[in-house]
């Protein structure tokens, strides 16, 4: 059991996400607790299926019609190079079914062959794996990315969305610092995983991509977007001081319940494929940032 991952559904049962096999080699597996009948059932024993070739990195959203999206990165082998292309797949009865966004019905588990791409990346591109996705009002899926769009580009932050008719791509800001990653493990690249939290309602959709980047000394940043369609990006920094090698974590409820992104910080070292690094003690600490309403 590797990248265990819980979600809640409006009723208040838990969905369990976790990869069944490793890196390289692995399927998706999905069980549910039921609070009413207050036991856990297996719902699909293989949701993305590796065909014994490879493995599926997820990440997972619920919106608020309790519909479940789904989108993940494939990977050949134990190589983080061999991560490739962004597929998507959504349930709206809990797991049971799972379509695209034309609403065909998918065949389980779903396989490299059969999988609706929200955009085809190669090997070798830096894509990451596991990152954070977000719905909006209107039950369109956000994923949040980086990777090189070229042998010779640098990676870049990009948020990849549906507008209702099409998958689209925007730039998160403009990168200037290159990097590669090769072999297993945890790799320690300059930038961390982005997470991606949408202020959405009928009208509009604000998007917030949360990271952190050697490139601005480590710290905490936000990149804030008005408008996808226009994707204009202003970045500011929310931490004072670097944070290391941490990744941005949130809380989800408090996000959704007040508007507010309370972030747990902590300066963190990390080697790359697990070795160690020297670290003192450190605080840790919850910030609290309240978007601005207007740019």
């Amino acid at each position: 059991v590797t990248y265990p991952e819980f979600y809640s559904l409006p009723n208040g049962d838990l969905l369990f996400f976790y990869r069944d096999g490793g890196s390289g080699n692995g399927d998706l597996v999905l069980n549910r607790y039921s609070v009413t009948e207050r036991r856990w059932q297996r719902v699909q024993s293989s949701l993305l299926g590796g065909e014994g070739n490879r493995n599926a990195y997820w990440q997972v959203c619920v919106d608020r019609h309790s519909t479940i999206h789904l989108s993940w990165v494939w990977r050949e082998t134990g190589d983080v190079v061999t991560n490739h292309d962004i597929a998507y797949a959504r349930s709206s009865d809990g797991g049971m079914t799972w379509t695209n966004t034309l609403d065909k019905r998918y065949t389980l588990p779903i396989v490299e062959a059969t999988a609706e791409y929200a955009v085809r990346i190669p090997q070798n591109s830096e894509l990451a794996n596991q990152t954070s996705m977000a719905v909006d009002f209107h039950g369109h899926p956000y994923i949040a990315n980086f990777w090189r769009d070229h042998p010779t580009a640098v990676p870049q932050y990009r948020v990849v969305y549906h507008d209702g008719a099409t998958w689209r791509t925007t730039q998160v800001g403009n990168r200037t610092l290159d990097f590669h990653r090769r072999g297993g493990g945890t790799k320690r690249p300059p930038i961390s995983r982005p997470l991606i939290v949408l202020d959405s309602d009928e009208n509009r959709t604000r998007a917030f991509v949360l990271f952190r980047d050697l490139e601005r000394e480590r710290r905490m940043s936000v990149a804030v977007c008005e408008s996808l369609n226009e994707s204009s990006w202003s970045i500011y920094d929310i931490t004072p001081d670097s944070v290391g090698q941490s990744d941005p974590v949130y809380d989800a409820q408090v996000w959704q319940n007040q508007r507010e992104i309370h972030l747990l910080t902590q300066f963190v070292g990390q080697g790359d494929s697990e070795s160690q690094e020297d670290v003192p003690p450190q605080t840790v600490s919850v910030l609290k940032w309240i978007p601005p309403t207007d740019q």
